[in-house]
């Protein structure tokens, strides 16, 4: 079974250090996307954020834990499209 198949929706999202980067709202191409309530504040405020599967060093259960510490995690994650004018 791969990587992807084994993570789950609402799965919780661990950096390497332990520390708490999001929630699986569900796996999209080579890409894990995140629930918007683990979106930040301000201008991310409300919007999905995106981890590469790349980065996922192990599934157990209902956690994903990722190879890198949870701040540099959230260096990689990417936002869905801007918006349109």
């Amino acid at each position: 079974m791969s990587i992807s198949q084994q993570i789950k929706e609402h799965a919780e999202v661990i950096g390497a250090d332990g520390v708490h980067v999001g929630t699986v709202d569900k796996v999209e191409g080579d890409r894990i996307k995140l629930t918007k309530k683990d979106s930040g504040e301000g201008s991310h405020e409300g919007h999905h954020h995106y981890i590469s599967l790349g980065l996922v060093a192990d599934v157990e259960g209902n956690q994903v834990r990722l190879s890198a510490n949870g701040d540099v995690a959230v260096t990689f994650e990417e936002e869905e499209g801007g918006g349109a004018a």
